[in-house]
């Protein structure tokens, strides 16, 4: 999971930059951040050396990413972020990397608020990181029912820990939970009420 979800976001941080007219850098620049920002914010917060820092797989599959994104341009001649065949991975990653910011949170020994910060920031930051390079409200700040998707996810992963259910059961429930959430979200096109 953790895989497909590297790869989803660094072709969805892509088509940002190719939206924006960005050059192949740019590109590159802001697909890596999508896949890998949250992760490297987190592991910061809890003073680890980022895991994307550590080893070649990460930044492999998010260069993957960026890659399969131009092949995709370059193909449909436009972008194609909002696609099912995009937004399912992409429901897939937020999920993974959601648990596995509980994961790291839980075994950080911070509290219930420290594991819902950590595990939505794993799963949001990295795209809220792209938003900011191009100068934009992050998306998930205004548009979609993304984020809480996340926090849904995360306080349930907590619930579970809590009821002695063991980490594997919380991990799996967590990420279920914010992928059943995700999918049903993008089906029935949910958002989050406004006010303006």
């Amino acid at each position: 999971m953790n895989i497909i979800g590297l790869v989803a976001f660094a072709v969805v941080g892509s088509f940002k930059a190719l939206r924006e007219g960005l050059d192949l850098f740019g590109i590159t620049v802001l697909g890596i951040m999508t896949a890998l920002g949250g992760g490297i914010t987190r592991d910061l917060l809890v003073n680890q050396i980022p895991n994307a820092l550590k080893s070649y797989t990460d930044i492999s599959f998010a260069l993957f990413g960026v890659w399969l994104a131009v092949v995709l341009y370059r193909i449909f001649k436009k972008d194609i972020s909002n696609r099912f065949f995009i937004l399912i991975p992409d429901a897939v990653g937020l999920s993974a990397f959601t648990t596995t910011g509980a994961l790291i949170a839980y075994q950080a020994d911070v509290s219930f608020f420290g594991i819902v910060i950590l595990a939505t920031l794993t799963g949001i930051g990295g795209g809220m990181i792209s938003d900011i390079l191009l100068g934009k409200t992050p998306t998930v700040l205004k548009d979609d029912f993304y984020a809480s998707c996340a926090i849904i996810g995360a306080v349930s992963f907590y619930v579970a820990v809590q009821s002695d259910m063991g980490i594997n059961a919380s991990a799996f429930i967590c990420s279920a939970v914010v992928l059943m959430i995700r999918i049903l979200a993008i089906l029935y096109n949910w958002r989050l009420p406004k006010f303006s």
